[in-house]
């Protein structure tokens, strides 16, 4: 089934409304442009049909009125040899010519009626052609952004992400744990004595005297 009745359904028809309350858009808009342009074929075959049925009128009136001027030549031929009877005969078939040339002409300014309906027709429909084909081009981009933030989101929000901090979670524990085990080596330490930090002093300096004492013996060789 086709979401139109075909061309005044197409031109009557609001594009959004349809999207609104289409369950799939993208599907929508995608059927709505194959209608449209079937349509569009067919409503330009039928007025290619019209004016190809035009053509073949006008070559049958012009050789209706070639049939006229034939039959009004035989008539007066009739008359200039006193043959009234026949040049009545010839003027009845001249007027049948002129008779079917005349419905032939009325039929053509119907089909002139025809072609202009259809004409209106092809450029409404091209025109909303190009309305479902810029909702489209919308729709095609919208879907791309919501894919695209979809994907962001699950870069920096998805399940590897988050075992991947779960993972950092657990090495910081450890690392805290190792950190905490030494500090608590250090616990309930006894002070040093006062001995032990003048030791700890006199080792300093004799410390920094050789090292001066090196310094000097270097200074010296260069």
């Amino acid at each position: 089934m086709g979401i139109f009745s075909r061309t005044r359904d197409i031109i009557a028809a609001n594009v959004t409304d349809l999207l609104d309350k289409a369950e799939d858009p993208a599907k929508m808009i995608r059927m709505i442009i194959l209608e449209m342009e079937e349509t569009l074929v067919e409503v330009r075959a039928s007025a290619a049909r019209t004016i190809a049925d035009q053509k073949e009128m006008r070559r049958h009136i012009a050789k209706l009125d070639k049939l006229q001027d034939s039959w009004t030549e035989k008539a007066e031929l009739a008359l200039s040899k006193d043959r009234e009877d026949l040049a009545k005969a010839a003027l009845v078939e001249r007027q049948k010519a002129v008779d079917m040339a005349d419905q032939l002409a009325a039929e053509i300014s119907v089909l002139d009626d025809t072609l202009r309906s259809a004409e209106e027709d092809i450029t409404k429909l091209q025109n909303k052609l190009r309305e479902a084909r810029t909702r489209q081009n919308s729709i095609t981009t919208r879907l791309e952004s919501a894919h695209n933030r979809v994907r962001i989101h699950e870069a920096y929000a998805g399940p590897k992400v988050q075992d991947a901090f779960s993972r950092f979670e657990i090495m910081e524990r450890r690392v805290d744990f190792a950190e905490g085990r030494a500090d608590a080596l250090s616990l309930g330490a006894p002070p040093k004595t006062l001995e032990e930090e003048i030791a700890e002093l006199k080792s300093s300096e004799k410390v920094d005297a050789d090292l001066a004492a090196l310094k000097a013996r270097i200074g010296k060789a260069n």
